[in-house]
């Protein structure tokens, strides 16, 4: 409770954090913000050219079961591998200022989960466009998916952040890491895919859940299952939990080390 309070008071500069690295991220470019929705629409435009005429695949309106899933991982991705430079790019401001330093991975992942919200947009769009909608009984558990990776996000973001002050060539691994953590979701193909004997290693990935929930609640438009769902806020809790207190040891030597 102390530790949230604390983050609490800073509200503020977490929130000017998120602002400015939104209002920055495009500030040089033509369109600016616009790129929030561009960027997803020309995925979605590629994908749809690539699976709907030219590999065709055997699920139906494949494009849509795709860009579902991928628009989560591009947020829990941009998280694990760009959210590991967080301290080392605030290095100056952690040596000469005090304030809780989870204000830093948390200003980044919330504004990575803001962009997630505006491509949901694009998602939501291509849905209606396509013919499939939503339905919304199924739309009260898309925050609930949301929330928990946003969970797992930030656990991640914490632990990656803080090892990479001590081991800098972290954050060139973290991009082949998450690469590979992709490819090891089942982002690109379904659970249905994955042999019977190896599917507990994939549910030990806290994103095999998180993923078959966005795709239930959109794509197949049920809710998702008990399983899924508890199983996801399990993970997302525990890796949250355990991130801070990783994140809490670690960041006694920080400034020794930046």
């Amino acid at each position: 409770m102390k530790i949230l309070s604390e983050i609490y008071d800073y509200r503020d500069m977490i929130s000017n954090m998120v602002k400015r690295d939104l209002n920055g991220r495009y500030k040089n470019s033509a369109l600016g913000f616009l790129w929030n929705f561009i960027n997803p629409l020309m995925q979605l435009a590629v994908y749809t050219v690539l699976f709907s005429v030219i590999m065709r695949s055997g699920i139906e309106d494949y494009y849509l079961y795709l860009f579902i899933a991928l628009v989560p991982w591009i947020f829990f991705g941009s998280c694990i591998s760009g959210g590991c430079n967080c301290i080392m790019d605030s290095a100056e401001m952690v040596k000469k200022i005090y304030f809780p330093r989870e204000v830093l991975p948390i200003s980044y992942v919330t504004s990575q989960f803001v962009t997630m919200w505006l491509s949901f947009i694009v998602v939501f769009a291509a849905l209606f466009i396509s013919g499939k909608g939503v339905r919304s009984y199924t739309l009260i558990f898309l925050p609930y998916a949301a929330i928990v990776e946003y969970m797992l996000a930030l656990g991640m973001t914490l632990i990656f952040s803080a090892l990479t002050v001590f081991f800098r060539d972290l954050m060139h691994i973290m991009g082949i890491i998450a690469m590979a953590w992709q490819f090891l979701t089942p982002v690109m193909y379904g659970e249905d895919m994955v042999p019977q004997q190896l599917l507990w290693i994939f549910h030990l990935n806290p994103m095999t859940s998180v993923i078959n929930a966005y795709r239930d609640i959109l794509y197949y438009q049920r809710a998702p299952k008990v399983t899924t769902l508890t199983e996801a806020v399990i993970l997302g809790i525990v890796f949250l939990v355990g991130g801070e207190l990783i994140f809490r040891r670690l960041q006694r030597n920080f400034a020794d080390c930046l």
